[in-house]
């Protein structure tokens, strides 16, 4: 037979201590005013607001309904009169597996009830063992309890010291005076944060999109947050990791400014309204909504050093925009993930692709990759290369852009890792020197055609 599941067993505790701390009657949850500050980087400063009653001198209060991945160390107290004298965070949790392993070596009380009669018959037994089974010693005998069917509670003399039902933080403090003293208890946690998504819809044939920015809220702390106040903070600060790698491209950081708030070099997001934020929740709050901002759709292909392709090969499709006040979404925008939809031929919007980007600022150039295009191809092929001389070759590229579209297309083909002194001393279409070690051409290609651009390079290997 199974040994049964400590799950299945109802497990009833014998006394009820007594709360330390009035609760929200419909909420059950200690804590009092809320504000939260929620980081790009998973890390939240919370800060609670409660009322205290003390007795002049020491006092040890606990703070039930904290984060249960609270940072012990960044704990702070205050309020008038009032000193932290020691701290202690029980974040061990009451659940049944535990009430149970810290019975171990005590008595509970059985109660089995017969399915046919109804009637309960008790009897005491210490617990023995909770490893993987309960192993208990009734009288003489040695039992262990198992899946058999048959109804059966485990009764609880106590609680254990130190298991909590909820995260609690206690506090010994030394009071100055007896009476009631409004306090804030403020402290880090991880594992509540946010990002920024963004739905992006693109009208190709009016050169617009419209975009709207969502706050995504994810809370994984162990607790919820009742009726906080919430202010969002773009910016990763130092000491709680960071975003990985983004692959939206910001072509020219912006340099405009607005009346945003600030906090140093971060810029603030308040929610207008209080939320809850509940544990193991995603909650999305709107914060960007702008119609028709200019917006193109283009392709691009990037071959590294001077290279051949056997095969071609797509370009990327590519939407570009502007941040800037005139002709763009006039913010700033924390960096999160674009998605971004077309509308088909029935007008039903549809789903083309997604990338990220960073923090980016007001004022700034973007192109966002959102696929490889499907009918606009690129291959690059070396037609020769030749030394010149004991440290320079000159090497011929031939790039044949092919476009399958019903209508013509422009792309911008870049050359990259140009490294070494490398010259163009022959090119058939002009192109532009974007950096040391980049070109770049914009080759117009006609409806289903395709156009050869050949450039020879000098370069020392």
């Amino acid at each position: 037979m199974r040994v049964l599941a400590l799950a299945c067993l109802p497990l009833l505790v014998g006394g009820t201590p007594t709360a330390l701390f009035a609760q929200d009657a419909a909420t059950g949850n200690a804590q009092g005013d809320v504000a939260v500050t929620i980081y790009n980087n998973g890390q939240s400063l919370v800060q609670d607001d409660r009322q205290l009653s003390v007795t002049a001198g020491r006092n040890r209060i606990e703070f039930p309904d904290v984060s249960a991945r609270i940072r012990p160390e960044t704990v702070t107290l205050s309020g008038p009169g009032i000193g932290i004298v020691e701290q202690n965070f029980d974040f061990d949790l009451l659940t049944p597996d535990k009430l149970m392993d810290k019975a171990v070596g005590q008595s509970i009380t059985l109660v089995r009830t017969n399915p046919a009669t109804g009637a309960e018959r008790t009897e005491r037994a210490k617990v023995l063992a909770a490893n993987g089974g309960i192993v208990l010693q009734i009288g003489e005998r040695i039992e262990v309890l198992r899946d058999d069917g048959l109804p059966v509670r485990a009764v609880f003399d106590r609680l254990p010291p130190n298991l909590r039902a909820r995260p609690t933080l206690s506090v010994t403090v030394d009071a100055a005076n007896a009476g009631t003293v409004p306090a804030r208890l403020s402290y880090l946690t991880p594992n509540l944060g946010w990002t920024a998504d963004y739905v992006a819809l693109f009208d190709a044939a009016k050169g617009a999109m419209d975009i709207q920015g969502w706050v995504t809220l994810t809370n994984s702390t162990g607790t919820t947050f009742n009726n906080a106040r919430t202010l969002l903070v773009a910016g990763s600060p130092g000491g709680g990791g960071g975003f990985r790698q983004m692959s939206g491209a910001m072509d020219s950081a912006g340099t405009e400014s607005n009346d945003r708030e600030r906090l140093g070099d971060y810029y603030l997001y308040p929610l207008a309204q209080r939320t809850t934020i509940a544990n193991a929740q995603q909650k999305q709050v709107s914060f960007l909504d702008v119609k028709g901002a200019p917006a193109r759709s283009t392709y691009e292909y990037v071959n590294r050093w001077l290279g051949s392709n056997n095969e071609p090969v797509s370009t990327a499709s590519v939407l570009r925009f502007s941040t800037s006040r005139q002709g763009g979404l006039g913010d700033q925008l924390p960096a999160g993930t674009i998605r971004v939809y077309m509308r088909d031929a029935r007008g039903d919007p549809q789903f083309i692709g997604e990338n990220q980007i960073g923090h980016t600022p007001m004022g700034s150039a973007m192109s966002l990759r959102t696929g490889d295009a499907f009918d606009v191809k690129v291959q690059p092929t070396v037609v020769a290369r030749t030394r010149k001389g004991d440290s320079r070759w000159v090497t011929k590229m031939k790039y044949i852009v092919s476009n399958a579209r019903p209508a013509p297309v422009t792309v911008l083909l870049a050359q990259d890792g140009l490294y070494g002194d490398v010259r163009i001393s022959d090119e058939s279409l002009k192109g532009e020197r974007i950096s040391a070690d980049r070109v770049e051409w914009q080759v117009p290609v006609p409806a289903n055609g395709k156009v050869d651009l050949t450039v020879t390079f000098d370069s020392r290997y």
